[in-house]
């Protein structure tokens, strides 16, 4: 069993957009996300992008789009991510797979053959922490994307909430160099 870091994507790797990203020209990457895969990936981490893309099915993008975003995101990232994970479901649908549920974490999990109680998700929303716990998986809320937003709608978060990805990577490197035995939960700021 490998352990893993399940990445949401809009709002931790790129820039959350209203409209849905859409094609691979309106994907932003966010300062130091790149250099935060790779660093946890040398790291010996197995990534894994878990992302709701409800603009399938609501008819504003196809999943052929989806997909060669997220080939390009692979290629961008240098071939470190090592599974992508969407629903393409509309929030109506009642699927499995679309967060706050667990289903796209315990089929990558699956696939990979990942430890999910030694893994994290780092996310923007709290249905990314949701379904982290869902599967037996650690939260990592950051700030970026809608994560300001939702902390508003938890005053006292039980788990760690960082910047960005590239604080949340620091956090879980700094844990693997046996620093501390466990990631504290560090009081948020404003």
């Amino acid at each position: 069993m490998r352990r893993a870091v399940f990445l949401d994507r809009d709002g931790v790797i790129n820039r959350n957009l209203d409209a849905h990203v859409r094609t691979w020209s309106e994907l932003e990457l966010l300062p130091g996300a790149l250099d935060a895969i790779r660093d946890l990936h040398d790291a010996g981490w197995l990534l894994v992008v878990i992302t709701n893309q409800s603009a399938i099915g609501r008819g504003y993008t196809t999943a052929e789009a989806v997909d060669d975003i997220h080939r390009r995101l692979n290629e961008a990232a240098g071939g470190r991510l090592a599974r992508v994970e969407h629903c393409p479901h509309h929030p109506d649908d009642g699927c499995d797979c679309r967060k706050p549920k667990p289903g796209m974490l315990r089929r990558a999990a699956a696939a990979l053959e990942i430890d999910l109680a030694a893994s994290y998700m780092v996310g923007d929303h709290l249905t990314d922490v949701e379904a982290a716990r869902a599967a037996g998986v650690s939260p990592i809320l950051v700030r970026s994307g809608r994560g300001k937003s939702a902390l508003s709608d938890l005053p006292k978060p039980d788990f760690p909430v960082v910047d960005d990805l590239a604080a949340a990577a620091r956090l879980l490197l700094k844990s693997d160099r046996g620093v501390s035995n466990s990631i504290d939960t560090p009081t948020p700021s404003p």
